[in-house]
């Protein structure tokens, strides 16, 4: 059989303190001890239960006072953290919307413009290629020019 030394063994570690329970447990322990090991009569003793009592309950409500005190901190902390988190991408989306809109805007006036460059070169080129055939049909400039 093996040893004891050689047996496995698993180490637990908390990063937190204890909180509320363990400290309630020992105070409990605590005070039963020193009934059980106090020398005093049963009046002593029950006005000293009584008086740890009220401290026990004292440190209790302090402690839960504390507890909700650091919860409320907290959640006060991650609902301003949410907000400015929301504030921000309601501006990116803002700012992206006013963005897009210029952008449609500017692609608007290009078109525009594309389509008078268009136009205007249809134009022309109709005006270009109906002038030879009014030179062609017999009109004196057309006869100097052969003439000549």
């Amino acid at each position: 059989m093996r040893d004891r030394d050689e047996a496995p063994y698993i180490v637990i570690e908390r990063e937190k303190g204890g909180g509320v329970g363990p400290f309630i447990l020992g105070a409990l322990v605590g005070a039963g001890l020193a009934l059980l090991l106090a020398p005093q009569s049963g009046e002593e003793t029950q006005e000293e239960i009584k008086a740890r009592a009220r401290k026990l309950k004292k440190a209790a409500q302090d402690r839960a006072r504390e507890v909700q005190h650091n919860v409320e901190d907290r959640l006060n902390a991650v609902r301003e953290n949410v907000q400015a988190r929301v504030e921000s991408v309601r501006e990116a989306v803002d700012s992206g919307r006013q963005a897009a809109l210029e952008a449609r805007d500017e692609l608007e006036r290009k078109l525009e413009r594309s389509k008078a460059a268009y136009r205007a070169g249809m134009e022309a080129a109709r005006d270009v290629a109906a002038e030879p055939e009014e030179g062609a049909e017999g009109s004196p400039d057309a006869e100097d020019v052969k003439e000549g």
